[in-house]
């Protein structure tokens, strides 16, 4: 028993030195969320137990875009096979349960493994543009104000070009930035459209709608005068959204978190999923108007100047999609505004349009290739947007067009930080709050598919 006992302590003590040399102090790994531990974790794996899909790639990639490139690839290449095998059972009329089963998996799968390639382009393309990135700050002393100011509500009389006659505090530059950074990378209305940060209450803007006429006359046949272009307007009124954490103050007093980091990701969080569903959907009262809001029949279709947006309603009886009627929204689209097309549908639909094929036999739906591709349908990129609808009876799932010239988002200046210890006490909330709007300003730079109502 003894010689048993330390055959399993000798075991034990190797096993916490792999963790060690492989993955860093078990400390270290207890303090990682289920993505890193797995990435961590994934050399002590034997090869035969390892997994397919993405779980062997998050052991094997440790966050590696090119392993998950392979491994999206990978899957991809199965399920067209299995999607093949599918198709000769339902040819000869029959319907095995387990291939249907085998199909929906990796069809998940795939799903999953192209968001990660989806979350990890947007971050590199945050970073190339100085978001999320870790750098100096611009502001040293008066970040370190607000900190104290965080934890304590002191503010040195020399560094308080943040607090009003009322009392409230402006979160420093470098944590307004922080946010508006994450919003940015995590949105994907804000990845895709304008933002245009305004410093009033709102913002119009002036729409020529042309009507200039003119005719041929001779030499010396009189000039009379002829029409004149007109101007048309539309005004973009931020709402507001705002959030309110709180903290007991024994908590901020003894925390060894990064308090600050912990509020940001909280706001940005609640920020980017109620953006994300106004930007889609939302009625305009004290939101922004939602771009399907703009389709024809809808309650802002007489909004903007230049009309509504087109709808085509798809004739597949039951709620469906057809590749033909994809590649006619594509082709209703000007050709002016193709160049910075794409799709827009949630992860659901993708599952759909993703067993689509054209007249040749080829898949619509095509994965990332390489870092920094999104998929593709139909030759243009497809991003993922989690508010769209899905697949029913006389619903708007699917959008293709230029949103940077169709969407507009409308930033008022600034994230605002309000320290609240007296509302509540024993704790001190954190009111939060950021001014924002949107709308369409060019509905003919947007198409969308409506499924039939019956």
């Amino acid at each position: 028993m003894k010689f048993l006992s330390l055959a399993v302590a000798a075991l034990a003590v190797l096993g916490v030195g792999a963790c060690v040399s492989l993955a860093g102090t078990p400390e270290m790994l207890m303090s990682l969320g289920p993505t890193e531990f797995a990435a961590a974790m994934g050399a002590m794996v034997p090869a035969s137990a390892k997994v397919r899909g993405i779980l062997a790639v998050r052991a094997d990639a440790s966050g590696d875009v090119k392993s998950l490139i392979d491994g999206l690839n990978k899957d991809w290449s199965e399920f067209k096979a299995t999607m093949a095998e599918k198709d000769k059972e339902l040819a000869k009329k029959f319907d095995d349960v387990v291939t249907t089963e085998k199909l929906e998996r990796i069809n998940s799968s795939v799903s999953d493994l192209q968001k990660l390639v989806d979350d990890t382009n947007a971050k590199i393309a945050a970073m190339s543009v100085g978001a999320g990135g870790v750098g100096e700050l611009e502001d040293a002393e008066y970040t370190e104000a607000f900190r104290s100011h965080f934890s304590k509500g002191d503010v040195q009389a020399s560094l308080n070009k943040g607090t009003d006659p009322d009392g409230g505090y402006l979160a420093p530059v470098e944590w307004d930035r922080t946010i508006t950074d994450k919003l940015i990378e995590v949105s994907p209305m804000r990845r895709i459209a304008s933002v245009q940060t305004i410093s009033t209450a709102g913002f119009k803007k002036v729409y020529n709608l042309r009507g200039a006429a003119s005719g041929w006359v001779g030499e010396q046949v009189a000039r009379p005068e002829t029409d004149t272009p007109t101007f048309g307007a539309q005004t973009f009124t931020p709402g507001e959204i705002y959030a309110n954490p709180a903290a007991t103050q024994q908590m901020l007093d003894d925390a060894e978190i990064n308090l600050e980091q912990w509020l940001a990701n909280e706001v940005e969080t609640e920020f980017s999923y109620q953006e994300g569903l106004a930007f889609i959907a939302g009625n305009g009262t004290n939101k922004p108007d939602g771009f399907l809001t703009f389709a024809t029949g809808g309650t802002n279709a007489a909004t903007n100047p230049l009309g509504s947006i087109e709808v085509l309603t798809s004739a597949v009886a039951g709620g469906g999609v057809d590749a033909d009627e994809l590649l006619s929204l594509v082709y209703m689209l000007p050709s002016a505004f193709t160049q910075n097309a794409g799709w827009v549908m949630n992860r659901s639909v993708q599952g759909e349009v993703r067993k689509l094929k054209d007249g040749q036999g080829n898949y619509l739906w095509q994965p990332s290739y390489q870092a920094g591709q999104p998929a593709m349908v139909a030759g243009y990129p497809v991003t993922e947007m989690p508010g769209m609808p899905d697949i029913a009876l006389d619903s708007m799932p699917i959008a293709f067009g230029d949103f940077r010239r169709g969407y507009l988002i409308v930033d008022r200046t600034g994230v605002r930080v309000l320290r609240d210890p007296f509302t509540n006490k024993p704790y001190v909330h954190f009111y939060v709050t950021k001014r924002v709007g949107g709308g369409v300003q060019n509905p003919e730079t947007i198409k969308i598919l409506k499924m039939a109502a019956a």
